[in-house]
Order: structure tokens, then C-alpha cells, then sequence
């Protein structure tokens, strides 16, 4: 699968000057005030949003750089590529005046299109690579910056429920001239009439549009001439990069070196439609036992719904006759990266209940003035595909009206852009319920809280509010129920709810949590450092990791932890509580400092260090992990010296005198060289250095203050007066000497947040069960912050515990393995591998209703959804079983193999589709061979 953008054709726009008043172009503007301006026109602009508004591309690039010449935030996509300068400062910090406007980066010529026009690069994604301006403040920008090149885009209106969007990938068409066969691309709004598109050929063409006959030229076939009308290409279903054929008229004649049109008949004008009758498309006959040529001929009969267009192509799908070995052997053609949906779509049209159902007259059921649905539509268009697919032998269907009827109600899937399958999934299932609700007036229920009721009682009172406003075949089919418990962790309030499901979104417990390596520094000096590994939630924030650590640290509840990022031996920044993990790399260095509330509360001190190079006469290189202490007496030097030796006291190293003097004097097991032997004098009598004389040991470093930046720095002697400050920042100079004395191995090498290394290897050999998604699924877990639950005993938002349990299973379960996770920070597919049985699937033990007339809990696999490659760039294919033949087969969107049950479980499945065994089934010899649990 790949991703297809293309360019809009570069607009005539009026000379910027001719736009703004020469004052505004001849006198540059302060930072300040271009900012105000844009910031005013902006929002000026998108307070007047309408359909055919101008907007601009340029890139992300160069934006960036105007946003930081005028002290803006720069957003969210600054952060993939974090500044590798970090000790600069934390603070945003104005840039230069940025060149002319420079967008170059986001487009390309390349392609065969016509001419020298300028493309959009494929895979472009917002914010990341370009932003959107309004006309008025490209006109500003341009003004003051020139440059270019100018890519204008238009505002459309997507969706039943209109929805303003800006078109940044306009359709491209393939103009295929009938006299020499040449062809050129059309780039023009799916908005467009049809109309619009003649005029546009005819300018091109330079020939009379009366003159003209443009066909849909879908895969190289001709399939239905495009009336010049009102009606517009979406609604023609034309797609992206799919060709046009253009065919003139001379005296009355079509001149056209085809000769003949994809229906064998020569020089024909029209399409060829299939005979219609008065039955409605879901109204076609009952079939048991294979499709005849009664069925065919009724599948395709005229619509109740006048917007459900039949191409030729479906008319030639609609008669043929499928043998009965090639039933559901049809492959889905890719329309320009929809292999997301052909996957889906493959799933859902291998499901036998579905397949059934879809087969027969649902003409009754269809729910035509329900506001939550689309009026029947999308019910009928996935309806006539599922008759296409079993109906039409092993030829591949193209869903172009499919396509556009969810292009139509979903606008989210209306670009040429990567789709996510489960996402189609979640809206096709919960489109068709609404489009098939047997409900035609859905009652007002105000639901009731447990209250300590019987569990049975209250899941049945719950079940049967949810089946008075919904009832449909995916609610007979495709939902559940399950137990949600809430714990309320003020007033231990407890609140119990059973709500539907149609799928179970699983993570992977691979996924869940994250392995982290922090070093606890003890300020108050009292012992060594220590490293500390602690498992933390990957979606966490700083205080989850912070109560990981303290748990790990054994810290008293009179303590805190003061947790920063330490970089190029600098503490970067001291991590807010309230701040994603997502932010801290694998091979960053994270630090804590453990100190008591009441010494937290005190001026602080942080010391930084630096070391006299021999290479250069007084030459100092910054190094050695910061140290944070607290400060007794912050208004002299003496106070910030005594706060020094404190924090460096457990690095004094002890030294013990040899009864050899030729072996030298060993430190911490270690023989010191023969220079350093003037220790000797100030450690007879103890084990200890500066016992002797502390007060000289103290003065041995040379310390001076500096500022936030770490750029001035003025000495510091007992007598110096310090200024008051919640944070004092102090340098540490260390000699040769200072080293003999302390043992600073403790403060340099520090081990990282995580090693990379190993996250290779363990990813490569990781194997996890379904049965461990399950259980990671259920287990009790704390709300995020984001999610918090309104208690209505404490009449506040708290942070409850939730508690999932299953009680009631529905006939197919999907189970939706979250392998994609995104955030503001991260965006990442986990490939692990997991291991889910494909017979006797038992999930007995997870179901906690007591009642025998639920029927089975043990399921077998028929069909999966696959995901291969990374994200933006990977492709989709199913597995999907034949019951009736009990044959595996592969569906890569046209191409259809059959493949060995072995070979069905890899790292790519994504979704999993199961069926209930029926307890005859399970009664009978069949049933019992491979037991309740499947080893695996």
C-alpha cells in the first residue's frame, strides 16, 4: 500500500502589492507586530469559514522558523525533532528574521503530469511537513517575505452533516486523448461538477464543449459516459488517478482510434444499463442452495434510495454467475490505498450470520428516518457489495460505490491517505445497526445505579434498556456485554454498570508499561547514590514514575523527590508532575534527588561541575552529574560551602595506610600513585579525609555562583554575600587533587533511562499470548487524569479505579489488538507476536455471569485482519475461511489464494474474528479433540 497526493493547479492570484497598502510592504514590520497582524487575520478568517475560501500550503519548514522570529510557540510537530542543542536555554528564545518564503521541500514535478505544474509531495502529513494559512495572511506573509511558490487550496464542505474542510489533495484524473492515445492529468475538486470538469477539458483541448464525450474510464474500461450536468465527480464516484476518455465529435461522428467501446458495440455514446424491474435492491430472491440466474437477475433491480448509482461495471458484476466452488472467492480492487477498507470489508463478508442475513429480503428492516443513521444508504451500498462478492466467481469487484457512500457519511475516510481498519470496523458495524434498527422511536431510559442489587439483576435490567432503543442484527450477532466497576479512592464509593460492546480493543502487555533507570541522589548527604528500575504505565506522567520510585526508593512519608533531566552534564530541566513520560528518550539521563519536605521547602542548591583540562593552561570542561542539597544559611558563602561538603561527604574515600610504604596507599581498594602520597599526613589517625581538618578540606574547591544559562561566574568566599533565590546555582571546580580526595565515579557514567540495545533483542524474541492481552484488558487499573470520574458520593471528579469484567458474550467476537499507540509525543507500531488459538477458544473463566442460557463460551477463528509494515506506509490483507469448504484463503485486494490453516498466525494480525461454537458442536466427538485450551 502506498500513499497518493498529488498537486492543485498554481492559481492566478493578484500582485501581493496590489493586496496591502505600500506602507505595509515597504516598511518591514517589528516581530511583534507581524505576529499580532497574523494572529488578528487569522482568527478574522476563520471566524468567516465558508465553502470556496482560499487557503495556502507552505511548509512547516519555513514556518517554523517565521514562528520563532516572532517569539510563537512553534507546536506540537517541533517536537519529532527535538533541538540537539538542549543547554541553550529552556525558555523560547527569538530567532533570526527568516529568508523568503521557502516551500520548495513540500512539492515536486515528478510523475509524467502534464506541463511544469507543481505537485504536492506524496505523504505529506499537516503540521509535521506544511500548515494551512488563511488568503489573508498568505497575502501578508508574501508581502513582507516574497518567495513562494504560491499553493493555494480550497474549502469544501464533506459529509451528510457538512463539515468545512480545506481540500489539500484535490482528485487527479488521467485525461486519455482518443486521436493519439496521449494522456494528461486533470487536477480539480471532487467538488466540482462535472460541468466544471468539461470546461476544463475544453479550454485544455481548446474544442467546443457540445463537441466533447468524456467517459469513466475505471481500470482502462469504458463504464458509463459522464453527462455534462450539476452532478459532481464525487457523486460520480470517480476516483484517484483513475483515467478519463475523451472522445470527439466531427459532423455527427465520434472520432475515436478504439473503435470499439468495452461493450463489443461500435461507436456507442451511451452506457448499457441492466434491465430494472420494481423490486428494490434488498429485495431480491430467497437463496438456499447456490445462485442461479434468478439471482442474478434481481440483484441489481431498481433503488428506493434515487442516490444509489450502478455503474456498467457493476451491471457486468451483477450477471454473473458464480460456480459453486468460487462462491466468496471475489478479491476487492484497490482503489488508491484502500487496502485498509478491502481488508475490513473481507472480514465482514466472510461472516457467515452477515452473509446470510445480506442474502435475503432486509428490505422491511431497513430504518430509513433514523437521525443517528444515513437513511438506509450505507445498509444497501454494503448490502449490493456482499451480493457482488459472492455472486461474481472469482473476479475482482471494484467497491467504487462503496467507496463513495463512506466517503460520503465518514469524510475521515475520504482521502488517499493510510486508513486505519479497526477504525472502518467501528464505523461500518455501528452504520449498519443504525441503518437496520428495528426501533423506529427510541424510548427516553434513565438508567438506575446498582445500589447494591443482585449483579444478575442489574446486567438484565441494563440489557433490556439497551435492546428497547437498539435492536438490529449486529446487536443480535456482534454485541456484548460487560461489568464496569468503579471505585471511587476518597469515599471507597463504589458504582456498577454493564454496558454494550462490539469489540475488544486489547493492548499488549508489551505495550502497556515501560522499563525506566533512574539514579536517587540523597541531598541531604546521608548516603551514596543509587540506581533504581522501575516499571511505569508508557501512557503515564511524572508522578506515576515518581510513586514507581519512591515505592522502589522506600521513601519515608516525611520525603519527596525532586526528579530533572540531566543533559551534557546539566540539569536541563526539573520534570513536572503533570508532563507525559512520552517526553523522556530511552537514552536520556533522569536523576532524582531525595531530600525532606521541610528541606525542599528551603533555598536549594545546585551544583554543577567542572574539571581543569591539562591540555590548556586554565582550561575547565564541564562534567559530572549535578547535585542538588538544600541550603541551611543561603545569605553567605560560608553557608553554600558548608551545603557542598555535606552533599560530597559520602564521597570522601577512605584510606588505609599499608604496612608496606612501597605499595603505596591503597584507596578503596585501590593503590594510589606514588604523587598523591602526601595524603599520608591528614589521615594517621582516622579512616576518614578532612577528619583532621575539615575546614581546609571544605576550601580545598573553588566555587563560584553563575546564572540560569551557566555563563558568568564569580568566586565565592566565606564572606560573600549571596542574593536571595529559591534556587542557587553554584560551579565546582575540581583539580587533580580533588580527585585523589573523592571518588567522582559516582556522579559520571550514569546509567540511561533505558539501553536500546536490549529493547532490540527482547522485541525480536517476544511472544505473548491472547489469553495476557485479555488479562491486561481486565485488570483494574486507575482513570488517567484526562478521564477522571465525577463520584457522586464525594460530589467531585476523581481519579476512580475501573474494573472490567465480561458478561456477556456476543455470537462473533472481534478482538482489536492495539498495536498503533499515538500521542503528542510518540507514534509507534509494536510488530510482537501473539500467539491466539484458532479452534476452542474458551473464555468461560473471563465471563462472570452465572446464566447457562448465554450459550457457549468457546469460539473459533474465521477470519483476520492483517497489518504489515510501519505506520503511514504499511499495507492491509485478510485471512478470511471458507466454513462450508473449510478452506483458508488469502485476500490481498485482487488476488485471492488459498493458504494452509498453519500458516494464519503471524506478528500482522490486527483483528480477529470469532464465531460461537454451538453447544451440539462441542457435545459432539468433532468437538473435544483439541480440548478447552489449545496448546500453542
Amino acid at each position: 500500500m502506498y500513499l497518493v497526493s498529488l498537486f492543485f493547479p498554481i492559481m492566478t492570484i493578484p500582485d501581493s502589492g496590489s493586496m496591502m497598502d505600500s506602507e505595509s510592504l515597504c516598511l518591514p514590520c517589528t516581530p511583534e507586530e507581524e505576529s499580532r497582524i497574523v494572529k488578528e487575520l487569522t482568527e478574522k478568517a476563520e471566524s468567516s469559514s465558508k465553502q470556496g475560501n482560499l487557503y495556502y500550503v507552505i511548509s512547516t519548514k519555513w514556518f517554523t522558523k517565521w514562528q520563532k522570529y516572532v517569539g510563537e510557540e512553534t507546536g506540537e510537530y517541533e517536537l519529532k525533532d527535538v533541538s540537539a542543542d538542549k543547554q541553550a536555554s529552556t525558555l523560547t528564545t527569538t530567532g533570526e528574521r527568516p529568508g523568503p518564503i521557502d516551500s520548495t521541500d513540500i512539492v515536486t514535478n515528478e510523475g509524467g503530469h502534464d506541463g511544469g505544474d507543481l505537485q504536492l509531495r506524496r505523504t505529506l502529513n499537516e503540521l509535521s511537513d506544511y500548515v494551512l494559512v488563511p488568503q489573508v495572511v498568505w497575502e501578508k506573509l508574501h508581502g513582507w517575505y516574497k518567495g513562494g511558490p504560491a499553493l493555494p487550496r480550497q474549502m469544501i464542505s464533506v459529509g451528510v452533516q457538512p463539515t468545512l474542510s480545506v481540500e489539500v489533495y484535490p482528485l487527479a484524473l488521467k485525461l486519455i486523448d482518443s486521436r493519439d492515445k496521449s494522456e494528461t492529468f486533470i487536477h480539480i475538486s471532487k467538488k466540482a461538477s462535472l460541468r466544471k470538469l468539461y470546461e476544463q477539458v475544453s479550454a485544455l483541448k481548446r474544442v467546443d464543449p457540445e463537441k466533447l464525450h468524456i467517459w469513466d474510464y475505471f481500470n482502462d474500461c469504458k463504464h458509463a459516459v459522464l453527462a455534462n450536468s450539476d452532478k459532481t465527480l464525487e457523486e460520480s464516484n470517480l476516483q484517484m488517478d483513475q483515467s478519463i476518455f475523451l472522445e470527439f465529435q466531427a459532423d455527427g461522428f465520434i472520432s475515436s482510434r478504439f473503435g470499439m467501446d468495452s461493450t463489443g458495440n461500435q461507436l456507442a455514446l451511451v452506457p448499457m444499463e441492466p434491465q430494472r424491474s420494481t423490486l428494490t435492491i434488498a429485495g431480491g430472491p430467497s437463496l438456499s442452495n447456490g445462485y442461479g440466474a434468478d439471482y442474478s437477475s434481481g440483484l441489481y433491480q431498481g433503488s428506493t434510495f434515487g442516490s444509489v448509482s450502478i455503474d456498467m461495471e457493476d451491471a457486468r458484476d451483477s450477471v454473473r454467475t458464480a460456480p459453486q466452488r468460487d462462491r466468496g472467492l471475489a478479491g476487492l480492487q484497490n482503489l488508491g490505498n484502500t487496502c485498509f477498507m478491502n481488508s475490513a470489508l473481507q472480514c465482514l463478508v466472510h461472516t457467515p450470520s452477515l452473509v446470510d442475513y445480506f442474502l435475503q429480503d432486509y428490505t422491511d428492516e431497513i430504518n430509513k428516518q433514523n437521525p443517528l443513521g444515513t437513511h438506509g444508504e450505507l445498509a444497501i451500498a454494503f448490502g449490493e457489495l456482499l451480493r457482488k462478492l459472492w455472486s461474481s466467481g472469482r473476479t475482482a469487484v471494484a467497491p467504487r460505490a462503496f467507496k463513495g457512500k463512506l466517503a460520503r457519511f465518514a469524510p475521515q475516510f475520504s482521502g488517499y491517505n493510510q486508513h486505519d481498519s479497526q477504525e472502518l470496523l467501528a464505523f461500518l458495524l455501528d452504520g449498519l445497526h443504525e441503518d437496520l434498527n428495528r426501533v423506529k422511536q427510541k424510548p427516553y431510559i434513565e438508567t438506575k445505579d446498582s445500589d447494591g442489587r443482585p449483579d444478575e439483576e442489574v446486567a438484565n435490567e441494563f440489557w433490556s434498556y439497551h435492546k428497547a432503543r437498539n435492536d438490529s442484527i449486529v446487536v443480535d450477532v456482534c454485541q456484548g456485554q460487560y461489568k464496569s466497576t468503579l471505585v471511587c479512592p476518597v469515599c471507597s464509593k463504589i458504582s456498577i454498570t454493564f454496558d454494550p460492546f462490539m469489540y475488544l480493543s486489547l493492548p499488549l502487555p508489551s505495550t502497556t508499561t515501560r522499563s525506566m533507570t533512574i539514579t536517587v541522589f540523597y541531598g541531604d548527604g546521608s548516603s551514596l547514590p543509587m540506581p533504581f528500575t522501575v516499571n511505569v504505565s508508557k501512557h503515564g506522567y511524572y508522578k506515576d514514575l515518581f510513586q514507581a520510585l519512591g515505592t522502589a526508593c522506600c521513601l519515608e512519608s516525611y520525603e519527596t523527590l525532586i526528579i530533572a533531566e540531566v543533559y551534557d552534564y546539566k540539569i536541563y530541566r526539573y520534570l513536572d508532575s503533570g508532563e507525559s513520560l512520552h517526553s523522556i528518550k530511552d537514552d536520556e539521563c533522569i536523576v532524582a534527588y531525595r531530600l525532606s519536605k521541610k528541606q525542599a521547602e528551603s533555598p536549594l542548591l545546585e551544583i554543577s561541575h567542572r574539571y581543569l583540562e591539562n591540555v590548556k593552561q586554565g582550561e575547565r570542561k564541564r562534567f559530572l552529574t549535578p547535585l542538588v542539597t538544600y541550603l541551611e544559611d543561603a545569605k553567605t558563602g560560608a553557608g553554600i560551602e558548608s551545603a557542598v561538603a555535606r552533599v560530597l561527604g559520602p564521597l570522601k574515600r577512605k584510606v588505609f595506610l599499608s604496612s608496606n610504604k612501597s605499595d603505596g596507599i591503597k584507596v578503596n581498594g585501590s593503590v594510589l600513585e606514588e604523587s598523591t602520597s602526601d595524603c599520608q599526613m591528614d589521615t594517621v589517625d582516622g579512616d576518614r579525609l578532612g577528619d583532621k581538618d575539615s575546614e581546609e578540606m571544605e576550601l580545598s574547591f573553588h566555587l563560584c555562583t553563575t546564572d540560569d544559562r551557566g555563563m558568568s561566574c564569580k568566586p565565592i568566599s566565606k564572606a560573600s554575600v549571596i542574593k536571595p533565590s529559591k534556587v542557587v546555582k553554584v560551579i565546582l571546580d575540581w583539580t587533580e587533587k580533588d580527585h585523589d580526595l573523592y571518588d567522582a565515579s559516582y556522579l559520571k557514567d550514569l546509567p540511561s533511562v533505558h539501553k536500546p540495545g536490549l529493547t532490540v533483542k527482547k522485541t525480536k524474541q517476544e511472544s505473548i499470548s491472547l489469553f495476557s492481552c485479555l488479562d491486561a484488558f481486565l485488570k483494574e487499573e486507575p482513570l488517567g487524569p484526562d478521564d477522571m470520574w465525577y463520584c457522586p458520593g464525594c460530589k467531585e471528579h476523581r481519579q476512580a479505579t475501573k474494573k472490567l469484567d465480561l458478561w456477556r458474550l456476543p455470537d462473533i467476537i472481534v478482538f482489536h489488538l492495539k498495536r498503533f499507540s499515538y500521542s503528542r509525543f510518540l507514534k509507534n507500531k509494536l510488530d510482537t507476536f501473539v500467539n491466539f488459538p484458532i479452534h476452542n477458544l474458551d473464555l468461560s473463566k473471563y465471563v462472570k455471569s452465572k446464566d447457562p442460557s448465554g450459550g457457549s463460551s468457546v469460539y473459533e477463528l474465521y477470519a483476520i485482519s492483517n497489518h504489515y509494515g510501519g505506520l503511514g506506509g504499511g499495507h492491509y490483507s485478510a485471512y478470511a475461511k471458507l466454513v462450508e469448504e473449510d478452506r483458508w484463503y488469502h485476500f490481498d485486494d485482487s488476488h485471492v489464494t488459498p493458504v494452509s490453516e498453519g500458516d494464519i498466525r503471524t506478528s500482522a494480525a490486527y483483528l480477529l474474528f470469532y464465531q460461537r461454537v454451538k453447544t451440539s458442536k462441542l457435545n459432539s466427538p468433532m468437538g473435544e479433540s483439541s480440548g478447552v485450551h489449545e496448546e500453542f
